[in-house]
């Protein structure tokens, strides 16, 4: 059953947290940092990618830049633009894009559920990644940015969590540039905070990774590091424990992330549909943009002209949960034999795009001859991220892009 405990968050104070909670570090490279926090001193950007404060030329993985984070959050607790809790507590974060409306529990969870596999994966992590996210956390000494878990909807939690809402006010309420709203309650109630440790440890058994393996794999590895070296490890230390905002699944919301490739591998169009043909019913749709609109469809975007695909029965087996992914039929049978793209981490023939940009950027890049040709998915559903991690396999790369994105700074966990 899921571990999870209250913590002593570092938090912005209340007419700052506007200003301070930032886009996360993964999402912004160092120059667009650089721009969105220009004429912001209290982004939590000056943290989580606190190159920006350095000189453009500057090594992003060098000492300085992690120590430049540690003393940008030292300043910040200092000057009282964030402060730490004084007792442990939940949080309860609601984001609202749109229609869209999501609540999770913002709480500490066990690096010992993570290397027990009570907390599911579905990627594989890259060594420099992880690297990266070690340096940072050890050095600022605080898990700066929280990693999204999801769990099957449990009633108790979602009764809880409406009747809290309901009769308390919120402690922050804003909406960030991009038109997300933000909504933090704090659990200061000890009763309500063991009632909801007590939700997880007896009704949830699992929770999944839905965004943030890196983040998670770091947290888990400074925990053993830190457990191997201290002779009075008790197993309570707060770095047994890393910073998680735990969503009910059927409130997420999964768009799709879609493929672009530079070349067809020196065929003609002609022949390059003959073969497409073999594994995929084709049918030209014109020049409008096309959005599948159900599993095993695609778009795809080609000399002015989109296609609607279907893949044909028999080329992938409904009962491998792995297998049945559009984004592994699109593999298996088209980018692989067609594009001899063996391995999409590393061939630089193929790009991907979060469904967030639209499929006008597909055909952006398309039509400019950067790429050849594009193909757009049909997002990958919670039931199929939970069944992969269930079944002890790994998506694809580039499978899942979830939005809204948990926003960077809004509470922090310390390692202490």
């Amino acid at each position: 059953m899921a571990k999870i405990k209250a913590f002593k968050g570092i938090r912005p104070v209340k007419d700052k947290v506007h200003l301070v909670a930032s886009k996360p570090y993964d999402v912004l490279n160092s120059q667009e940092a650089r721009i969105e926090a220009k004429d912001n001193p209290f982004s939590f950007l000056h943290i989580v990618k606190a190159e920006i404060d350095l000189s453009e030329d500057i090594d992003i993985h060098s000492d300085a830049v992690y120590e430049k984070g540690r003393d940008n959050l030292q300043k910040f607790i200092k000057e009282n633009t964030m402060f730490q809790d004084g007792e442990d507590k939940f949080y309860l974060y609601q984001q609202i894009m749109g229609e869209n409306k999501q609540i999770g529990l913002l709480a500490a969870s066990s690096t010992q559920d993570y290397f027990d596999d009570i907390i599911k994966k579905h990627e594989f992590t890259r060594p420099e990644k992880e690297k990266d996210r070690i340096k940072h956390f050890k050095t600022v000494n605080a898990h700066t940015g929280p990693v999204f878990l999801t769990y099957p909807d449990v009633k108790e939690m979602d009764d809880l969590v409406n009747a809290f809402i309901k009769n308390n006010e919120a402690e922050y309420d804003f909406t960030a540039d991009d038109g997300v709203q933000h909504t933090l309650w704090v659990i200061n109630d000890k009763d309500i905070i063991n009632e909801v440790t007590n939700i997880f440890e007896t009704k949830v058994p699992f929770t999944y990774i839905a965004d943030g393996h890196h983040r998670a794999a770091s947290s888990a590895k400074i925990s053993k590091e830190k457990s191997d070296a201290n002779p009075k490890h008790s197993g309570n230390e707060e770095y047994n424990f890393f910073l998680t905002v735990i969503f009910p699944a059927n409130q997420l919301n999964i768009i799709d992330y879609n493929r672009v490739v530079k070349d067809i591998n020196g065929l003609s169009e002609e022949e390059f549909i003959n073969k497409i043909s073999v594994v995929m019913e084709v049918e030209e749709v014109g020049t409008k943009e096309y959005k599948p609109k159900s599993l095993h469809e695609f778009g795809m975007y080609i000399n002015n002209k989109w296609y609607k695909l279907t893949a044909k029965k028999g080329i992938y087996n409904d009962n491998n949960p792995l297998e049945v992914l559009d984004v592994s039929i699109l593999q298996e049978n088209v980018l692989n034999p067609i594009f001899n793209i063996t391995d999409p981490r590393t061939d630089n023939r193929i790009d991907f795009v979060g469904g967030i940009r639209g499929l006008g950027e597909l055909v952006k890049r398309v039509d400019s001859g950067e790429m050849k040709v594009a193909f757009s998915l049909y997002p990958v559903t919670i039931q199929q991220l939970i069944n992969i991690a269930d079944s002890g396999n790994v998506m694809p790369p580039k499978s899942t892009w979830f939005e809204p994105k948990l926003r960077s700074g809004v509470v922090v966990h310390s390692l202490d």
